[in-house]
């Protein structure tokens, strides 16, 4: 398992950032994470206009399954067939988003590694083609040292963190006779929208900038490409 992680995960990502300071000699560290954190959402687009057209159209038939439920209460066998057959027939695959945070999980650890010690060359982890840089700036845009610690950076990507999650969370149709799991369902949500944020700024305020950082870009490139995605497709 180690050896596929750094085969296909941490090492091109390390030596693509430490690529990017060869071939961008002019930018501070703060840029180069943010270009990086962009190439990467760009690579995952695929994946992520799948799992957010997913997302809207099992909104759209939330109505529908409801009814589902309702017809067949009682008969979990006969639900289950019956919510299988509407999925087929609106030709949408419930698990596409469950594959994004499958893949998205071995690169989530990787970048917060890569970033943590990114000031730190390490030649053993190097291709053969990739050289080492002769100077990391660390001051980002001359102003701030994302090696650091930032108040500023983890508020920001801790607000990020909020509207992503607020605009991703489409509010869910009333349901007539909600289930207990319908009212968890609720609350988790509800919860989640205020207490992660909050976790996101305590985390990357005690490690340091540049994870702040990396965070805010991820929530920015992601409410970006959801609403390019809504627009294509022409959800609301």
């Amino acid at each position: 398992m180690s050896f596929l992680y750094h085969t296909f995960f941490f090492d091109p990502l390390y030596n693509a950032l430490i690529l990017l300071f060869r071939i961008l000699p002019w930018a501070d560290a703060g840029l180069v994470v943010i270009i990086l954190t962009a190439l990467v959402r760009l690579a995952l687009y695929p994946l992520s206009r799948k799992a957010v057209v997913t997302q809207m159209r099992m909104s759209e038939i939330a109505p529908e399954i409801e009814r589902i439920k309702e017809k067949h209460k009682g008969n979990a066998e006969a639900q289950a067939a019956a919510t299988l057959a509407l999925y087929r027939e609106k030709k949408i695959n419930p698990f596409s988003g469950i594959i994004m945070i499958l893949i998205q999980i071995p690169l989530i650890f990787a970048l917060y590694r890569i970033f943590l010690h990114f000031s730190e060359v390490r030649a053993d982890l190097l291709y053969s083609f990739v050289k080492e840089p002769a100077h990391i700036n660390t001051l980002f845009l001359g102003i701030l040292d994302v090696s650091g610690k930032s108040a500023l950076l983890a508020l920001l990507a801790a607000l990020s963190t909020y509207f992503q999650l607020k605009f991703s969370m489409k509010p869910q149709p009333a349901v007539k006779n909600p289930s207990f799991g319908d009212n968890l369902t609720k609350s988790m949500q509800g919860q989640m929208k205020y207490f992660f944020p909050v976790m996101v700024f305590f985390i990357s305020y005690k490690v340091s900038a540049v994870i702040a950082l990396y965070w805010l870009t991820t929530n920015l490139f992601t409410i970006g490409q959801e609403l390019a995605v809504r627009k294509k497709e022409g959800l609301a």
